[in-house]
């Protein structure tokens, strides 16, 4: 089966549907992981220069319910901002070993499967204390060190750096698909743009706590953002696709960033370091892959919209210490069906999902996500479904598609400004489960999400390019929920495995106009006994 035409949209359309679990597919889908091919979770680019980062304690302050109310003082650019920025973003956080020789890294960033592909590119002037001349680093975090892949003159970083606002630091991230096509084949590359986002969302709480703020660059084609990380040398099933450029800045107002056509003549000839280490011995093709990320790259309008205005929360802050909750975010593998969140904390959970919230505003196009929320265990709350319209533009198109027999109440004690319907009352925990693969962990948590996108919408405004951005929201906002539910006492998972229709039907919708793109949900953590859990750099601080 193949799309009508070569026509990017169709090609979009064609994997998006040819990538649906199915119950009477979904077994079959699992029979082509390879354990002898399973991909080093880590690249590496050997004989590039490296540079050690700093890896600090964390601090108490800022506290964790602060980020959401004001931004810290910017932190001045030096090593300990950049040690402290990555190792809050894209470092290891932990361990896990059973019984000896058998362990597994964990990491600040979220991952589907645990299989990291993505990857993260740091391009900087010089840092006191740290980088000397301008150049591009790939971030390496097993050994949370900087390899220098390539070194700029001082006159080639200002001319990339023109017209942004200084002192500022730019960050790349791409993904290495196999990674996750190793394991779940096609629709591997859907959980690779979930990873993007989350990553983007890590990079920005990380950020918020320096006083700086991420904001994606969403005017650079992939072709020279390709050139500017030094990934358009690389082919094969092992090749690093470019995803997204983020400006980092002390957190303030950002002018007009320069258009698609400022870049190409922005970019440097990178005369390149060190050489990509092989991640598996054979690789199993998946050709459907190459096409939608041909197709995903195509040009396209490219809005640069201006961020919101900033929410305010008049939530009591808990004192958590933001870099803490931050460092113990960790993916639930279990729930224990009966451990509820109180009323008002679910509120401010979902308001801090909503556009105005720093984390949000790190993208700059317009919210094309709500949230479907499957209501299991909240104290004073029906059990039953419910709708969080992240937009106001939204409103109108999810009435139309969705199903007739909602009847759209606001909930008891719902804040002013918190756009959330009640929209039938059930228990849901059997139509949550099975929805979801048949997992039980989206019934035995205090609540499971559905992320829907307006997907039509996005892609006649922009193009096939529009499709991945979909899928980085949704991560965005499942790192929200990550880091909402560790300062809640619980803890989330992201669900990649649902039944994409049958989570359509349940909500009426008969058409693409909304999809369901991302699964999550928030509980009572199970840990397993037979986990040891080690710090994140016991392999360096032993030897």
């Amino acid at each position: 089966m193949s799309p009508a035409t070569d026509d990017p949209l169709d090609v979009v359309r064609h994997y998006h549907q040819r990538t649906k679990h199915r119950p009477e597919r979904y077994a079959a889908s699992l029979g082509y992981l390879d354990w002898a091919t399973q991909p080093d979770p880590f690249r590496r680019f050997d004989g590039a220069p490296t540079i050690d980062l700093p890896r600090p304690p964390a601090r108490p302050q800022p506290s964790y319910d602060s980020l959401f109310a004001t931004a810290p003082a910017p932190a001045a650019l030096d090593a300990d901002t950049v040690g402290r920025l990555l190792l809050h973003s894209l470092a290891l956080s932990a361990w896990k070993q059973v019984g000896p020789g058998q362990s597994w890294s964990l990491r600040i960033n979220p991952s589907s499967g645990a299989l990291h592909p993505t990857e993260g590119y740091l391009i900087s002037g010089p840092v006191p204390g740290l980088i000397d001349a301008p150049g591009l680093f790939h971030y390496a975090p097993f050994s949370h060190q900087l390899e220098r892949r390539a070194t700029l003159s001082a006159a080639q970083w200002a001319t990339l750096t023109a017209d942004l606002p200084q002192p500022c630091l730019l960050v790349g991230l791409t993904s290495i698909h196999w990674r996750e096509a190793w394991k779940y084949g096609e629709r591997a590359w859907r959980y690779c743009q979930h990873d993007a986002g989350h990553a983007i969302g890590a990079i920005a709480f990380a950020a918020r706590t320096l006083g700086w703020q991420a904001r994606v660059i969403d005017t650079v084609a992939d072709i020279d953002l390709a050139r500017l990380l030094g990934t358009d040398r690389q082919s094969g099933p092992e090749a690093e696709q470019a995803d997204a450029l983020l400006l980092l800045t002390p957190a303030g107002p950002v002018g007009p960033l320069p258009g698609a056509e400022a870049w190409p003549s922005r970019i440097p000839p990178l005369t390149l370091l060190g050489t990509p280490n092989t991640l598996s011995r054979d690789h199993h093709p998946w050709p459907v892959i190459d096409t939608i990320t041909a197709a995903v790259a195509t040009p396209g309008p490219a809005p640069d919209t201006p961020a919101t205005s900033p929410r305010t929360d008049p939530s009591p802050d808990r004192g958590h210490s933001a870099e803490q909750i931050i460092r113990q975010r960790r993916s639930a593998v279990d729930m224990d069906g009966r451990s509820p969140i109180d009323r008002d904390t679910f509120y401010r959970l979902l308001a801090r999902t909503l556009p105005g919230a720093f984390v949000a505003d790190a993208l700059p196009w317009p919210p094309r996500v709500s949230l479907a929320l499957v209501v299991h265990r909240v104290t004073g709350l029906a059990p039953g479904f419910y709708l969080l319209v992240r937009d106001a533009a939204h409103d109108a198109s999810l009435r139309t598609a969705l199903s007739d027999e909602f009847v759209w109440e606001t909930p008891e004690g719902c804040p002013p400004g918190l756009p959330l319907y009640r929209l039938i009352d059930d228990d849901a925990r059997r139509a949550a489960q099975t929805v979801s693969c048949q997992q039980a962990i989206a019934a035995d948590g205090a609540f499971a999400v559905g992320l829907l996108a307006q997907f039509d919408a996005a892609l006649a405004a922009g193009g096939a390019r529009a499709y991945p951005r979909l899928f980085w929201e949704t991560g965005l906002i499942g790192q929200v929920l990550y880091l909402e539910a560790e300062a809640a006492g619980l803890r989330g998972t992201g669900i990649g495995c649902f039944f994409d229709d049958m989570m359509h039907a349940l909500m009426g919708l008969t058409d693409t106009t909304w999809q369901s793109l991302y699964h999550f949900t928030v509980g009572g953590p199970v840990d397993d006994p037979r986990l040891q859990t080690l710090p994140p750099y016991a392999h360096q601080d032993t030897r």
